[in-house]
């Protein structure tokens, strides 16, 4: 197999970054990305003998949906079977709990109570987790928003009864939502790993070799400790 060219046909690795998952990518004052999926792709290109180009979404939705249009070569995205019909997936690399924060007044305690009948949910369109509970919920209702930032809006603005979201994200959120309270336990766990177009299957079978050698060698657990990202573990 010749990994450049099944990865990086144009001779550069164009990465698609989501900058609206701050667990994996982040941005300073002057706009450069940095943390855990910029080592990772990096590591990448440096394997492959190739210069890094990264393409930046401010959602996850965005990257998926930019799979058919040749604008990314390979992206970090959560591994979900909506997005299977378009996308192949590395082996799961990281994991995330995602979980609820509810109004203090709420009786809920658990996270497994929130899907009751007349409980609105507001979760962002097309992350991972919504589009998990977009076919998990059987009783409670979704409320898609642009972003988890109008998901909090929304919630303070009492128009919801709850927040989905990954827990680290929640946890850092609590002081946006002087009225909410965190629920024990999740609802899911979300896996990330590398996502290439439906049909690249040289350049899948490549990533899983690469995801095997990643976590064997330590690099991605020793990348989440070196950005000190709390709530997010290398398998």
């Amino acid at each position: 197999m010749d990994a450049k060219k099944a990865l990086a046909p144009t001779g550069k690795l164009r990465a698609g970054m989501n900058i609206g998952n701050n667990l994996f990518t982040r941005q300073n004052e002057t706009g450069q990305l940095y943390g855990v999926s910029v080592d990772l792709m990096q590591e990448l290109a440096n394997r492959l003998g190739v210069p890094l180009q990264m393409v930046v979404y401010n959602q996850p939705g965005q990257v998926a949906d930019d799979v058919g249009n040749d604008v990314w070569d390979v992206a970090i995205l959560a591994i979900e079977k909506t997005r299977a019909k378009t996308i192949l997936f590395s082996p799961a690399m990281t994991e995330i709990e995602a979980g609820y924060v509810v109004h203090q007044n709420s009786d809920f305690q658990l996270a497994e109570q929130v899907d009751s009948s007349g409980v609105k949910i507001a979760a962002p369109e097309k992350a991972g987790y919504e589009l998990y509970l977009s076919h998990a919920l059987k009783n409670a209702s979704l409320v898609r928003t642009k972003s988890f930032a109008s998901s909090l809006e929304l919630f303070n603005q009492d128009q919801v009864d709850a927040v989905a979201g990954l827990k680290p994200n929640l946890i850092e959120s609590m002081h946006q939502l002087p009225m909410g309270k965190l629920l024990q336990g999740n609802f899911m766990t979300v896996n990330h790993g590398f996502s290439v177009a439906l049909g690249r299957v040289d350049a899948a079978a490549y990533l899983a070799n690469f995801v095997k050698d990643l976590i064997e060698s330590g690099f991605v657990g020793r990348s989440i400790t070196n950005h000190q990202i709390k709530g997010l573990k290398a398998i």
